[in-house]
C-alpha cells in the first residue's frame, strides 16, 4: 500500500509536470489534482461514452427505418448521427488525456518504476566496474535487460504496462437483408391466411351471329392457406453483468433481432413447408424453361431469357436475385480484346441488368438465380413483430442470478402467382 508521504510527493510532482491544459482544468493546488479527481472524471467520461453508444444505437435504428421507408436517411437523423460522432471523438480525446495523467501520476508515485538511462546502467554495472579496474583489457559486452511485465526484480515495469482496451464489441459481419423489401407486406390477427386462387380458365369467347347460341367458358378455383409460423431463439446471461454493463444488453438485443431477420430471410426464400417451416418462394416458383437456352449463352443471356419467360406469363419482372459470385462473373465478362463487356472499372454503373435492379445476396445459392415480379407474386403477413423479452423465471435462473433473453416473431407467407417468379440454374442440366 502506498504511504501518505509518497502520494503527497507524487501529487506535487504531477502538478509540476502538468501541462497548461491540465492546470486550466484542475488548478495548481495538489488537492485539486489528486488521484481521486482523475478517477472520478475517468468514470464520468466512461458513463458518457456508454450513454452516447445508446443514443447512437437509437438513431441508427431510426436511420434504418428511414432507409426502408424513403430509400435514404432523413436529414434530421443524419445531422444527429454526425453530432453524436463528434461528441464521441471529444470524449475519447479527453479519456486519452486522463490516461496520460494517470501515467505521470503512477510513474512519480512508484519509485521502483524509475528507469536509469543506458549510460547510468553501464557505469553502475559490476562487470563494467571490474573491467575498468583491471585496466580495460580487450573488450566487454554489456547486455541491457528488456523491460518485462514483472512488478519487481530486474527490468520490472509493473503498472507501466497497461492493456489498451478497444471500445465497443467487434461484431461479426452481417448480411444485408433484402428479400422482405421486394415483397408486399400486410398484417394479420389470425393464425393462418386463406386465399382463393384461380386454378384454371377456359376461354371460349368468340364472335357470335345474332340469335345463335353463345359459347360457354369455365373458371375453376382452389382454396389455399398459409399458416403463421414462429421464429424464435434465446440466450442466457448474468443479471449482474447486464446491470454493470448496460450497453451489453442493448448489444445482445440487437444481435438476437438480427438472428431473427437472418432466419426469416432464409425461410421466405427457401423454407420447405415441413414441420414449422414456412413454404418459401423458391419451392413455389416456376422452374426456368431449359428449352429456351441457346448454345453459347452467358449468364447475361440466361437472365434475359428468364425475363422473357416472366413476360410470356403476362407479368413484368421487377428484380433479379443472384449470388455475389455470379454477379462478379457477369461484371468481369470480357470480349476477345479483353475489354469489359458490362462493367466499367473506372466508374460505377450500379447493380442493374437489362434495366432491372440486381440483388446480390448470399441467401441465393451460387450458380442459381431468381427473376420475377416479386411484389405481385408474394406477400408477407406479420402476426407479431420481432420482440425481445427478459425473464428470471426460467429453470433455476432465480437462484443463480441469471436471466434468459428471448427474441421471437410470427409471420406467414402467401405466394399468389408462382408463374411470376422464375427460378433456375445458370448451367444447363446434363442430358
Amino acid at each position: 500500500m502506498r504511504s501518505s508521504a509518497l502520494r503527497t510527493a507524487a501529487a506535487s510532482a504531477l502538478v509540476a509536470a502538468a501541462s497548461p491544459a491540465d492546470v486550466a482544468r484542475y488548478g495548481r493546488k495538489e488537492e485539486e489534482l489528486s488521484f481521486a479527481t482523475l478517477v472520478k472524471e475517468f468514470k464520468g467520461l466512461q458513463q458518457q461514452l456508454k450513454d452516447r453508444d445508446s443514443e447512437i444505437k437509437s438513431w441508427t435504428e431510426k436511420a434504418a427505418e428511414s432507409i426502408r421507408e424513403k430509400g435514404e436517411i432523413a436529414e434530421s437523423v443524419k445531422a444527429e448521427l454526425e453530432k453524436q460522432a463528434k461528441a464521441g471523438e471529444e470524449l475519447v480525446a479527453r479519456l486519452q488525456e486522463i490516461e496520460q495523467l494517470f501515467a505521470k501520476f503512477t510513474a512519480n508515485d512508484n519509485p521502483r518504476q524509475s528507469q536509469k538511462s543506458l549510460g547510468q546502467r553501464v557505469t553502475d554495472d559490476d562487470k563494467v566496474k571490474q573491467w575498468l579496474a583491471d585496466g580495460g583489457p580487450g573488450r566487454i559486452r554489456f547486455g541491457a535487460k528488456a523491460i518485462t511485465s514483472a512488478v519487481t526484480g530486474a527490468g520490472g515495469a509493473g503498472d507501466l504496462i497497461v492493456p489498451q482496451r478497444v471500445p465497443g464489441i467487434i461484431r461479426q459481419p452481417d448480411r444485408q437483408m433484402t428479400i422482405r423489401d421486394l415483397l408486399s407486406v400486410g398484417r394479420t390477427t389470425s393464425n393462418s391466411i386463406e386465399f382463393v386462387q384461380e386454378t384454371g380458365f377456359t376461354n371460349a369467347a368468340a364472335p357470335v351471329a345474332e340469335g345463335a347460341l353463345k359459347p360457354e367458358s369455365s373458371i375453376s378455383f382452389g382454396l389455399e392457406s398459409a399458416p403463421v409460423r414462429t421464429i424464435a431463439h434465446w440466450v442466457q446471461a448474468s443479471k449482474q453483468v447486464l446491470q454493470d454493463i448496460p450497453a451489453l444488453q442493448s448489444y445482445i438485443d440487437t444481435r438476437l433481432r438480427f438472428g431473427l431477420e437472418l432466419e426469416e430471410e432464409d425461410q421466405l426464400l427457401s423454407g420447405d413447408g415441413t414441420g414449422q417451416n414456412l413454404l418459401g418462394i423458391i419451392p413455389q416458383s416456376t422452374p426456368f424453361d431449359d428449352a429456351r437456352r441457346k448454345v453459347g449463352d452467358t449468364r447475361i443471356d440466361t437472365i434475359r431469357r428468364a425475363m422473357t419467360q416472366v413476360r410470356l406469363a403476362e407479368y413484368r419482372a421487377d428484380a433479379i436475385l443472384l449470388h455475389p459470385s455470379d454477379w462478379e462473373e457477369i461484371e468481369l465478362l470480357k470480349d476477345a480484346d479483353q475489354r469489359y463487356i458490362w462493367a466499367n472499372p473506372r466508374g460505377l454503373l450500379g447493380p442493374t441488368l437489362w434495366g432491372l435492379p440486381v440483388i446480390d445476396t448470399t441467401a441465393v445459392e451460387e450458380g442459381e438465380f431468381l427473376v420475377g415480379n416479386f411484389r405481385m407474386a408474394a406477400q408477407i403477413w406479420d402476426r407479431e413483430d420481432a420482440t425481445v423479452d427478459i425473464s428470471t423465471e426460467d429453470r433455476d435462473n432465480f437462484v443463480k442470478n441469471m436471466v434468459t433473453i428471448r427474441a421471437e416473431q410470427r409471420l406467414a407467407l402467401t405466394v399468389y402467382r408462382p408463374e411470376a417468379i422464375i427460378y433456375g440454374d445458370f448451367e444447363a442440366p446434363a442430358t
